[in-house]
């Protein structure tokens, strides 16, 4: 199983819209994605190493599917529907990074 993480730096006075992310867009996705998306995650930043730190990521999200190919195949297809959904809830530039999940537990 592979795990892609879309994640939103944090800088001062940075516009992130968690309602509309958790309820419109990471939906969006998974409604195009289908079954490719076996599920997905949300996390809101809270704070850096220590208390009074800023996080690193204001927000997130993991998408997990069976492969890199299954990604590719399912979001490649409405990449420009789900990408111009995003100036709906941030004008910040996501970084992503695909990983290879080596354990999972409940």
């Amino acid at each position: 199983m592979i795990k892609v993480s879309v994640m939103y730096p944090f800088a001062p006075a940075t516009r992130f819209d968690h309602a509309y992310y958790c309820n419109k867009h990471m939906p969006l996705v998974k409604s195009r994605m289908g079954e490719s998306c076996r599920y997905y995650t949300v996390d809101q930043g809270l704070t850096g190493g220590s208390p009074d730190a800023p996080p690193t990521y204001i927000g997130m999200s993991h998408i997990f599917c069976d492969s890199v190919e299954a990604f590719q195949n399912s979001f490649g297809r409405h990449a420009d529907e789900i990408m111009k959904d995003i100036p709906n809830f941030t004008g910040i530039a996501p970084v992503i990074q695909f990983s290879e999940v080596l354990v999972e537990r409940g």
